[in-house]
């Protein structure tokens, strides 16, 4: 990481946040510089200051929608909640259309929702910066912050590890990706059928062989946790999936993150997860609530990855 490469450097005015694939290494490590730099000012400057962003929520959330409101309101600028309630995109209007109209009235979109199309669609018509909030495949504003985490604690991406045990859902995706694109070591730790998508695995190991990283998909949660420098975990059943919660239950439970199995990590070993947390279930209250545990530290850095997410693109 470079700490001399500033939001000022990499124009990114105007980029598109879908997935962390179509960001360069270069760009990445510019937010994350910038993140770290704002969370150092106490009062960072008002550099959307007059600028408004449309939060359009299909799915609901905690961390998305207070962060993203909290970090406009910090950069002087202003945020608007809405729901599929509140506007015709919900109600039969075309995404196309939805996009063409906004994009009259806002700085920026922040979209959290179902499928990864209606972002692209809507980026696609857009004339103005769209942020993936989440999709059913990917979660790159997430990752940002996790990947400021790790930077916070161990200072450096290189020969470092990072495990994760769970669905092979958008946060699988996204921590491969992401991983490729700094140069972190990372293992994906998975019940049988349920992997995550070969082709994003493809794409991850591709951006690796750029980076150095190492990209590992493997059922054996004692292999793929042995030496982790962060140990990472989620939900078994993530939004969507409430139907299958009882079936998820007995495939995950040999899965579970627990002193046992964490004793075969680094001594050093940091605890993420992305919240909300179902404590017996993927994690042990002893475990996430336990000395090596940095799961609020990386729920606080979606404020500070977002705002230089959204000083940068708008």
């Amino acid at each position: 990481m470079n700490p001399a490469i500033t939001h000022k450097e990499t124009s990114l005015k105007g980029k598109h946040l879908l997935t962390l694939a179509d960001w360069s290494s270069e760009e990445i490590q510019q937010i994350l510089n910038y993140a770290i730099q704002l969370k150092k000012e106490k009062q960072p400057k008002q550099v959307l200051a007059g600028k408004t962003l449309g939060m359009i929520f299909e799915k609901s959330s905690t961390r998305t929608r207070v962060s993203f409101e909290v970090g406009m309101l910090q950069l002087g600028g202003h945020a608007l909640h809405l729901s599929s309630r509140d506007i015709q995109m919900g109600r039969g209007e075309s995404i196309a259309d939805t996009a063409k109209v906004l994009s009259r009235y806002l700085d920026g979109i922040m979209i959290r929702t179902f499928q990864h199309e209606i972002v692209e669609e809507l980026a696609a018509h857009a004339d103005i910066p769209v942020i993936n909030g989440l999709t059913d495949d990917y979660h790159p504003c997430q990752v940002l912050a996790d990947l400021m985490t790790i930077l916070e604690y161990k200072k450096t991406f290189a020969n470092q590890k990072l495990a994760y045990v769970g669905d092979g859902n958008n946060m699988a995706h996204s921590l491969m990706i992401g991983s490729a694109k700094v140069g972190l070591n990372c293992t994906i730790i998975t019940p049988e059928n349920y992997e995550p998508k070969q082709e994003i695995v493809q794409k991850a190991k591709e951006i690796a062989q750029k980076t150095g990283a190492e990209i590992v998909v493997t059922h054996d949660l004692k292999e793929g946790i042995r030496d982790a420098d962060a140990v990472y975990t989620d939900v078994w059943a993530s939004m969507g999936w409430e139907a299958e919660a009882d079936e998820r239950v007995s495939a995950f439970q040999d899965y579970q993150v627990n002193q046992e199995v964490l004793a075969l990590a680094k001594p050093d070993y940091i605890f993420m997860h992305c919240l909300p947390a179902h404590r017996g279930e993927e994690v042990t209250a002893e475990v996430i609530d336990g000395p090596n545990s940095v799961v609020f530290d990386e729920a606080e850095n979606r404020l500070h990855v977002q705002k230089a997410l959204m000083a940068s693109v708008m």
